[in-house]
């Protein structure tokens, strides 16, 4: 089968990106998916770059996110047949191929009226989003956010999912035009952190008090920052460090304000926990009722792969990018 292969980070090689690989084979309590479209993230970027190194090591079959349909069901599996569609997160990565194996409880049965491209670009965004303020924090009607990051994809989904929540949101980008989309999708302001001062626009909104909750997925000097603006007794929510880990005085800057501070990474949630199961509910129902929307910037065919790494490393998309792989 064909799919895409990074190699040890830093390593020359001569090697295509797209190559031919054996097919994986359902084990126990695994479902091989016939891929049809596969969802890139930020952390694939990482993963290739060597700044999350995936535990597998390398060479590595990429590609976290996808959607398909069934096409063997490993010893065990109750819950699906060959031929249900599905979206799946796959932690072993494997996903931008002809043919992935994916544990049953990282799968979620697509609705037929739902495309394979979206079903490739809400599950990783969507669910960190909604867990993001409903699980690792309690996002309450009249809670003001500051959400960095807002024109990414999950930012998108915050922005959405907070006002469901009828929150307060303010957004910051770091690239001009990314402030569209968020804005249009009902963040109440967005600052571009190239020309305003988002502390000061935050305490400007909030009269002095603070944001009550900032979600970042940048870390280093705009997470730094971000202890400026946050009211006293705030929690401070991290899925990411786009831009470095945070600074050294992380601790000194929680105590300051008795802050709670949560890093949350979505494969640590159980995925057959109640509140697993409430967040698909919650996000499905809200695509389909068209009340949550899931903007696709750019679709690429498996040998434009290249294409669509250095769209997003431009930091110029606003949605998913999609790689397609079965029609």
């Amino acid at each position: 089968m064909q799919a895409i292969v990074f190699d040890p980070p830093g390593a020359v090689t001569l090697a295509p990106l797209l190559r031919d690989v054996a097919e994986p084979t359902a084990g126990p309590g695994h479902v091989l998916v016939r891929v049809h479209r596969a969802g890139l993230n930020f952390a694939d970027l990482m993963m290739r770059h060597g700044v999350y190194p995936h535990p597998k090591g390398y060479p590595l079959v990429a590609g976290l996110e996808l959607s398909g349909v069934v096409e063997v069901c490993g010893e065990g599996v109750t819950g699906y047949v060959p031929g249900d569609r599905v979206a799946g997160f796959s932690e072993d990565a494997g996903g931008f191929a002809t043919f992935c194996a994916v544990p049953e409880e990282r799968l979620i049965r697509l609705p037929d009226a739902m495309s394979f491209d979206v079903g490739a670009a809400f599950y990783i965004q969507s669910l960190t989003a909604w867990h993001l303020l409903h699980t690792v924090s309690k996002t309450q009607a009249g809670d003001t956010l500051l959400i960095h990051a807002i024109g990414g994809g999950v930012g998108l989904q915050l922005a959405q999912l907070a006002k469901i929540a009828e929150a307060v949101v303010i957004g910051t980008v770091g690239t001009a035009g990314k402030e569209v989309l968020a804005l249009a999708l009902g963040s109440d302001r967005v600052v571009n952190r190239g020309i305003e001062d988002f502390v000061s626009v935050c305490n400007e909104m909030t009269l002095g008090r603070g944001v009550d909750k900032v979600i970042d997925s940048t870390g280093a000097t705009i997470l730094d920052r971000s202890f400026d603006c946050i009211r006293r007794l705030g929690h401070v929510v991290s899925y990411g460090e786009a831009e470095g880990k945070p600074l050294p005085n992380l601790w000194e800057r929680l105590v300051q304000k008795s802050l709670t501070f949560t890093r949350l990474h979505i494969g640590h949630l159980d995925n057959r926990s109640a509140e697993w199961r409430q967040g698909i509910d919650a996000v499905v129902g809200a695509i389909m009722a068209g009340t949550l929307q899931v903007p696709i910037a750019g679709s690429y065919d498996l040998k434009d792969a290249e294409a669509m790494f250095a769209a997003l490393e431009s930091r110029q998309t606003a949605g998913k990018l999609i790689l397609r792989i079965t029609d």
